[in-house]
């Protein structure tokens, strides 16, 4: 099934990032990881779309510490589109107040992109009323992308016939290899479990990896995938193409 347009209206899209959270394996606060969420946001927009961002529960949302491009570590200093969005009183106000994804209408929009971070290892994982929304969409023959550590939820997202949305497609999320070097930077383990792992025991699907941080994403007919933080963007440009408009 292609992809359901309507050309007299700009493309939309339904951005979804992370309610705050806490991580059960290091205690740390969790969040949304910003450049997840504001390369596509950039990519979309330059292209004319318009970007609506929900979250699962709503409300305000916090953004993952080493993706803010003012953390003191400098370990995002740069990404100066996310610094850009973040110092913009009309960009930044979009995450002070998010809808629910309650409240999408899924026939409004032509895809859904779900950003990633630390928190959708727990806040995403495990989400029922997520998985159906995510199922929704690409039944209803839209676009689904899911970028990151977000694509736990391909781990359990089942279609309407009960079998899981990834059998029989080539997809990718944040790899072992990244996950270790992670591990290493900051000296003990960090997440519940491996996405890499998790997926390489579902029969009939093909998880793939590309560089070690660096960009690479995925698309598998109206399945679009990214590898990590830096394949939002590249994510993002799947998705256009993916609407061929």
């Amino acid at each position: 099934m292609s992809a359901t347009l309507n050309i007299t209206r700009p493309r939309k899209i339904a951005l979804i990032a992370a309610n705050a959270s806490v991580s059960q394996t290091t205690g740390w606060p969790t969040g949304f990881w910003w450049a997840e969420l504001t390369h596509p946001y950039w990519e979309f927009t330059e292209r004319g779309y318009s970007v609506d961002v929900y979250s699962p529960e709503g409300g305000a949302l916090q953004a993952d510490g080493f993706s803010d491009p003012e953390d003191a570590s400098g370990y995002s200093a740069h990404d100066l589109i996310s610094l850009g969005f973040k110092k913009s009183p009309q960009h930044a106000a979009q995450l002070e107040n998010t809808k629910p994804i309650s409240a999408i209408n899924v026939a409004e929009y032509d895809a859904v992109f779900l950003t990633g971070g630390q928190s959708p290892m727990y806040t995403f994982i495990n989400n029922e009323p997520l998985h159906r929304l995510v199922e929704s969409f690409y039944e209803q023959g839209k676009v689904v992308a899911i970028v990151c550590h977000a694509a736990c939820v391909l781990l359990k997202t089942r279609t309407s016939n009960g079998n899981l949305l990834v059998e029989g497609k080539t997809w990718t999320g944040f790899a072992n290899s990244e996950e270790q070097f992670a591990d290493n930077f900051v000296g003990q383990r960090i997440q519940p479990f491996w996405i890499e792992d998790e997926a390489k025991k579902l029969p009939n699907t093909n998880f793939i990896t590309g560089g070690m941080f660096k960009a690479f994403a995925v698309r598998d007919g109206r399945l679009i995938t990214g590898q990590q933080q830096f394949s939002g963007g590249a994510a993002a440009r799947l998705v256009i193409e993916a609407l061929g408009v």
